[in-house]
C-alpha cells in the first residue's frame, strides 16, 4: 500500500483550513491533492488533534501485526491437525 505523502500533521492542518473556510479545492490546489484525498482524510481524521492522529496509526500498526500473528497460528494449527489426522 502506498504511503501519503503528508504527515497526519499536515493533513490535520488541511482539515483546519477547511473548517476555518477556505474552499477545498483552493486547498487541494495549494498543496497538491485532489477533493477525493481531502474527504477521505475527513472521514478518518476529522476532529482528531495531531496526537490522536498518531495514536491511531500506532494502534493501526499494532493491528496489522497482531492480525498476521493470529493468521500463522491458524496456519500452524491446520498443519498440526492435517498431520495427526483429526477432523476440523
Amino acid at each position: 500500500m502506498r504511503t501519503s505523502k503528508f504527515s497526519e500533521e499536515q493533513i490535520i492542518g488541511f482539515l483546519r483550513q477547511a473548517e476555518a473556510g477556505m474552499p477545498i479545492k483552493e486547498i487541494g490546489r495549494l498543496h497538491g491533492f485532489s477533493d477525493a484525498s481531502f474527504y477521505k482524510w475527513r472521514a478518518k481524521y476529522g476532529g482528531m488533534e495531531a496526537s490522536e492522529a498518531k495514536r491511531l496509526r500506532e494502534l493501526e500498526l499494532e493491528n496489522n501485526k497482531l492480525k498476521r500473528l493470529l493468521a500463522e497460528a491458524h496456519l500452524d494449527i491446520h498443519a498440526l491437525k492435517s498431520v495427526f489426522g483429526t477432523k476440523r
